[in-house]
C-alpha cells in the first residue's frame, strides 16, 4: 500500500462510524519531504515544516511563537516531547505524531474530535 492510499483510505475515512472525518492529513518524512497528503492539506512553506520537525528534536521551541502551517498560527498545547505536537486555532485542532521515519499530521474541526482523542495517531 502506498502512503497516498494510507492517507486517502485510512486517515481521511469516516471516524468510528460518526459520518465525520479529518479536515486534512499528511505524512512527511523527518527530513521535511512530503510522502503523501490529502487534497485539502494547507499549502505550506518549507520553513513551517522545518520548524515543526525541529520541535520534535528540541521541544519547547514553538511554544513562545506558535506553530505556523499554511500561514495560519496555531497555539501549541500540551503534547508529548519528541513524539506528539498538538496545536489549536479557533475551532480547529492540529496533531503531529513522529514515528521512526515519517510524521503523520492531522487537522480536524473540533466538532468531530471524538473525546478530544484527535492527537492519538498510530
Amino acid at each position: 500500500m502506498s502512503w497516498q492510499t494510507y492517507v486517502d483510505d485510512h486517515l481521511m475515512c469516516d471516524i468510528e462510524g460518526t459520518g465525520q472525518h479529518l479536515t486534512s492529513a499528511a505524512i512527511f518524512g523527518t527530513d521535511g519531504t512530503v510522502w503523501a497528503k490529502s487534497a485539502s492539506f494547507p499549502e505550506f512553506k518549507p520553513n513551517e515544516i522545518d520548524a515543526i520537525i525541529k520541535e520534535f528534536n528540541e521541544a519547547g521551541q514553538l511554544a513562545p511563537t506558535g506553530l505556523f502551517l499554511g500561514g495560519a498560527k496555531y497555539m501549541v498545547i500540551q503534547g508529548e516531547a519528541g513524539a506528539v505536537i498538538r496545536g489549536k486555532k479557533e475551532a480547529e485542532d492540529l496533531a503531529s505524531k513522529k514515528m521512526v521515519k515519517p510524521c503523520v499530521w492531522n487537522l480536524v474541526d473540533e466538532a468531530c474530535a471524538p473525546d478530544n482523542d484527535w492527537g492519538k495517531v498510530g
